[in-house]
């Protein structure tokens, strides 16, 4: 009875889902560039955070051991690493906007 459920849930999300992007259809490319850079620094900010907690968390936890300390410092080095490319994701965007020539 629960995978009758599941394939009902299934069908009619994928069913608005695409009723929704049809008429999401932007009708500029630029609009899209605009979109897709907006995005990605959305997404990498939020990744970038999480892992900024987490290597804060565990720097807090590890108590002095070395090996909890060093996958702290990998947690921090990784978050910084996202916040530059949070940072350089318009310069990306910018790139393939003249390389598709949008």
């Amino acid at each position: 009875m629960t995978v009758v459920a599941v394939v009902l849930i299934a069908v009619v999300a994928t069913g608005a889902f695409a009723a929704t992007l049809a008429r999401a259809v932007p009708a500029d490319l630029g609009v899209v560039f605009t979109n897709l850079r907006n995005w990605l620094i959305g997404l990498l900010t939020a990744l970038a955070t999480l892992m900024l907690t987490i290597g804060g968390l565990r720097y807090l936890i590890a108590g002095g051991d070395p090996g909890e300390v060093q996958k702290a410092k990998l947690a921090l080095r990784a978050s910084a690493i996202g916040y530059a490319l949070a940072l350089l994701a318009p310069l990306l965007v910018s790139v393939l906007r003249r390389v598709v020539g949008g």
